[in-house]
């Protein structure tokens, strides 16, 4: 097993292992027992401040069998309330995974005395319900950090190192605020768009250089979200808010720490979750209707019923994606890949049009083969099509987003050749192994379950620039030109910080 995960990740874990090696239907006539039936997850604990919290329900039978596919989309109901409050501002969704295991999620709109959580089976309350959170129990708006890094790390059961992380810091002795401040933006502020950050105190300093700096809004929201909820170390480091990483000096050379959104092989960029992901996790239950909580009640039918064609909808942003559709009118029965937008080979739109409307993400997986290709950088819709239930046909990149390294091949998808040159031959093949297709694509869905939910993504923030905090050797400063980022207000809601103000060394 992975290091570092908590029981209930650990839980998760081998529960998708049963699902695996246990694909049969529920006894005929079994029911859901409330005795028996699993309720785990980071939404039952206090201490986990998340912008939507979350928590599992696995149906178990009398027997102690786990149901294997849904006993019914309403089978439970679950109501979130605080006794000393006489309403509660709490959204909450119950979610069927189709495979016999539910999630549940909750967005709070104010802070909380105690909340207790109801989990019923026709009535009756399930497992330990009601589950009691002692307060104060925190909301995403409320600006109340935990002041020991450390204790918000073992409550947020993060790991205790990421590999991405480990591999982009080796190649910085040191990190020096002073330096960077003068030669980075002599060097790269004219003609890329970047921020310059401070942070000090808990508070978050920006400047901008270039003409685009639109994307500042994604980087600017989850500094704000993270210092609400931890004490950050004081750090001074830069953000490329283009799509592709900037270092590409040897690391023998001079190099400067750029924090980017996507890494590639020939460059030294710092990786952070995607700009997207960052916001999925932000306004998950919010602005965004597509996230890796949403997927996972939205994965198709069942792989038996699926449409065994390999699927691709996109705009043309590479060369493959051109090669892609040409594939596809070639050999129809076996691809269905089309344009929804031309943009950078609008002159090649006769050859490779007409454009097709527009597909909901989740409708992507009415097919079994999901088809990853590059855009201009890696594409981000990678960590949704993992969370799905079709197998991940993916592309060789030399682009990569911060979890990539933690996948392999023929275990959580199928490697195609950068050039397509494969493409026919390992459709073929999944379609040849139907149950070694279907298993790549379950052990995928695991990945995305218990690596790219919204606890591990600040977990991977926070650790990030922990880490890089300790290589600084001289003191991050508020330079001229900065200018604040105010927190958000919430004049309806406001919270009461019950924290101690106890500075965590780091």
């Amino acid at each position: 097993m992975s290091p570092g995960l908590s029981s209930w990740q650990l839980l998760l874990l081998c529960l998708g292992v049963f699902r695996q090696e246990a694909r049969v239907e529920a006894q005929a006539g079994s029911v859901p027992s409330a005795a028996k039936t699993l309720v785990w997850g980071p939404g039952l604990e206090a201490n986990i401040v998340l912008p939507a919290r979350f928590l599992y329900i696995q149906a178990v039978d009398g027997s102690g069998k786990n149901f294997t596919t849904s006993p019914g989309e309403k089978t439970f109901e679950v109501k979130i309330v605080s006794p000393a409050e006489q309403f509660t501002r709490i959204w909450t969704q119950i979610l069927d995974r189709q495979d016999g295991s539910f999630l549940v999620r909750y967005r709070m709109y104010a802070t909380y005395t105690d909340l207790h959580i109801h989990i019923l089976l026709k009535g009756k309350h399930v497992a330990k319900s009601p589950f009691i959170l002692k307060g104060p129990v925190y909301h995403e708006g409320c600006n109340c950090p935990q002041p020991s890094g450390s204790v918000w790390e073992a409550h947020m059961h993060c790991p205790p190192s990421y590999p991405q992380i480990d591999r982009d810091l080796s190649l910085f002795g040191s990190v020096d605020p002073d330096r960077n401040a003068q030669e980075i933006p002599k060097r790269f502020g004219q003609r890329q768009s970047l921020c310059h950050y401070t942070i000090k105190d808990n508070k978050v300093y920006v400047q901008t250089y270039g003409e685009h700096v639109g994307f500042r809004i994604f980087m600017d929201a989850i500094l704000l979200s993270l210092t609400r909820k931890v004490q950050l170390p004081d750090m001074e480091f830069f953000v490329n808010l283009g799509d592709w990483p900037l270092e590409k000096r040897k690391p023998t050379e001079n190099i400067h720490p750029i924090f980017s959104w996507c890494g590639s092989n020939n460059t030294r960029d710092i990786v952070m979750p995607t700009y997207d992901l960052t916001e999925s996790v932000l306004e998950t239950m919010g602005r965004v209707s597509l996230d890796m909580m949403s997927v996972q009640a939205n994965t198709g039918p069942r792989w038996s019923e699926k449409n065994a064609t390999a699927f691709w909808r996109g705009r043309d942003s590479r060369q493959e994606r051109l090669e892609l559709v040409k594939l596809s009118r070639a050999h129809p029965t076996m691809i269905d890949a089309a344009f929804t937008n031309f943009f950078f080979f609008k002159h090649d739109e006769s050859l490779y049009g007409p454009l097709v409307k527009h597909v909901s993400f989740f409708d992507f997986f009415k097919y079994k083969y999901q088809i990853n290709i590059d855009g201009t950088v890696a594409a981000y819709r990678l960590p949704y099509l993992l969370a799905g239930d079709s197998v991940v046909l993916k592309q060789d990149s030399g682009y990569y987003e911060h979890f990539y390294n933690e996948l392999t091949p023929w275990e959580h998808y199928i490697p195609i050749r950068a050039d397509l040159g494969d493409l026919l031959e390992k459709i073929q093949w999944a379609r040849e192994h139907d149950k070694e297709a279907e298993k790549i694509a379950l052990a995928g869905q695991q990945f995305a379950r218990s690596h790219l939910m919204g606890d591990r993504i600040f977990c991977y923030y926070y650790k990030l620039f922990k880490e890089y905090a300790r290589l600084q050797v001289t003191q991050p400063k508020v330079r001229k030109g900065m200018e604040f980022v105010e927190q958000p207000t919430d004049d309806l809601f406001p919270c009461y910080c019950h924290r101690t103000t106890t500075k965590d060394e780091l």
